[in-house]
């Protein structure tokens, strides 16, 4: 049972994870290893938290991961969306996989890209047709009246792709998170967690190839 929130000063949950040592390794091996681990243990391990920047500040949301390689992480979205228009007009991002059950998170910063139209194709084909459906119709984060036009307009293009694949739409596609930092972050007891950053090895926040050994250097951070 959860705690109430006028609980909340004395909600806390104790760390008991194994030390995590320097990660002699490639961001993109470390990363694959733990969401491997993941994998068995949260339920959607694929989850992210994306932060974006309009003119007010930063504006967070979950999106799933559906690509990883090592140019970055792929995600798809309606580009007219706000975090799509947000994106293309700054490019700066940042992410946070929440792996609270096994003790974890990663924690990334970035440029966003998007994606080539080859690649948002062959992942929409892939897409349930309902959920292909719905890109089409979708305004996302636009104000709608009610369920019942939303419904009405899905309904309506249920029967206009009848018989037929459906198409991607224009406005629906690929970002890809480029990566100038990635953070691997383990609990542990009394609050002192181990935290491992790896950062571009000439000091700058140009992107890098995430499996590249030589194009990162790992360091520990103070919890």
């Amino acid at each position: 049972m959860s705690e109430p929130v006028d609980r909340l000063p004395q909600t806390r949950k104790s760390y008991d994870s194994s030390i995590f040592d320097h990660p002699d390794t490639a961001p993109l091996t470390l990363f694959r290893q733990w969401y491997d681990e993941a994998a068995d243990h949260v339920r959607e391990p694929n989850a992210m938290t994306v932060s974006s920047l309009d003119e007010w500040g930063p504006s967070s949301r979950i999106v799933l991961l559906k690509g990883l390689d090592e140019r970055g992480f792929l995600f798809f979205t309606d580009y007219d969306s706000a975090k799509g228009r947000q994106l293309r007009a700054d490019p700066r991002i940042a992410v946070n996989f929440p792996w609270q059950d096994m003790e974890r998170q990663v924690r990334i910063r970035g440029l966003a890209e998007v994606a080539a139209p080859e690649e948002s194709d062959a992942y929409f084909a892939v897409r349930p047709r309902g959920s292909q459906i719905g890109a089409n119709v979708s305004k996302q984060s636009q104000p709608v009246v009610g369920r019942e036009q939303m419904q009405a307009e899905y309904d309506a293009a249920v029967a206009e792709f009848d018989g037929r694949d459906v198409p991607r739409p224009d406005h629906w596609g690929g970002f890809r998170v480029r990566v100038f930092e990635i953070e691997f972050w383990q609990g542990q007891q009394n609050r002192f967690h181990d935290r491992w950053v790896f950062r571009r090895s000439d000091g700058s926040h140009e992107v890098a190839n995430l499996d590249d050994v030589t194009a990162w250097t790992a360091t520990r951070l103070y919890p």
